[in-house]
């Protein structure tokens, strides 16, 4: 049985063989995604807004439910953040950097807040969130075993994002990994850090889709109701078996690259009528 990469390698083929697509099938495209992405990804680190609300915000620019300002705010700088991860890609004078990492961190967490936190000994307190600065405190968290997962300690952070983007400018340069791979690599090594005291999911889901991006592939869209799985292959990769999360994030892309065929499909235009997938958040 091929491998999901495999299979990638396939649809990007096919996808290819039916560019350029026609506009008005692209913008739905564009716009299935965009909403797909933003709403998952917030979605699963907390955020109530629906998909509708959300679409509501996002391309109508009003509101409607009962949620805190917050959401709202987060969810509009989400959106600001994929768009400029976009453009980022498309521009090969400007490379990811640290600087650009910050900057979207202050975008996707919009303001300084506090938020609930616990101390090393285990005592319930409250810690101002800092937007684009690195983290000051620990971050490791307890898993459902009550161990304590590790990461990247504040003394640390700052040379292990340095590490980082020189492994990435070394991956680009010997072209050796498939851009899936590369894209869920970078994801897990930055969660590995978790180098801000919050935002650290969402912006590696940007990242991640910064490389698919660069390289003309379409958005991965992690489901939030697919957040167990998410989480297990995630789990494997700390135990030092990549696979699992190589082969998820794949599937995932499978997703977005047969919603682009669709989109592309002349023969198949009629698949993109309201009630068929680009209007759905759960395909």
């Amino acid at each position: 049985m091929a491998s999901h990469i495999e299979k990638v390698v396939l649809l990007r083929e096919q996808l290819e063989k039916l560019l350029p697509m026609k506009i008005e099938y692209k913008q739905r495209l564009d716009k299935k995604l965009r909403l797909e992405f933003n709403y998952n990804s917030n979605h699963m680190e907390g955020n109530t807004l629906t998909y509708g609300e959300t679409e509501l915000l996002l391309i109508f620019d009003k509101t409607t439910g009962n949620h805190e300002l917050r959401e709202y705010e987060e969810m509009k700088g989400h959106d600001v953040a994929y768009e400029m991860i976009k453009g980022l890609a498309l521009d090969n004078e400007r490379p990811l950097t640290e600087t650009v990492i910050k900057n979207l961190h202050s975008l996707l967490l919009v303001r300084p807040f506090w938020k609930e936190a616990i101390t090393p000994d285990g005592q319930h307190t409250q810690r101002e969130i800092k937007v684009g600065n690195y983290k000051e405190y620990p971050n490791s968290v307890r898993l459902p075993n009550g161990e304590i997962f590790q990461y990247a300690s504040p003394a640390e952070t700052p040379a292990k994002m340095g590490e980082l983007m020189e492994w990435l400018r070394e991956e680009e340069d010997k072209n050796d990994l498939p851009p899936v791979a590369l894209a869920a690599l970078l994801h897990y090594n930055f969660v590995r850090i978790h180098p801000f005291d919050d935002g650290n999911g969402r912006l590696s889901r940007l990242l991640m889709n910064y490389i698919l991006f660069k390289h003309n592939l379409p958005p991965v869209v992690i489901k939030s109701a697919d957040k167990k799985d998410y989480l297990r292959v995630l789990s494997e990769a700390d135990a030092g078996n990549f696979i699992p999360l190589i082969e998820y994030v794949s599937q995932q892309l499978i997703w977005s690259l047969n919603l682009s065929i669709d989109a592309a499909g002349k023969e198949r235009a009629k698949n993109l009528s309201p009630t068929h997938s680009l209007n759905s958040s759960q395909d």
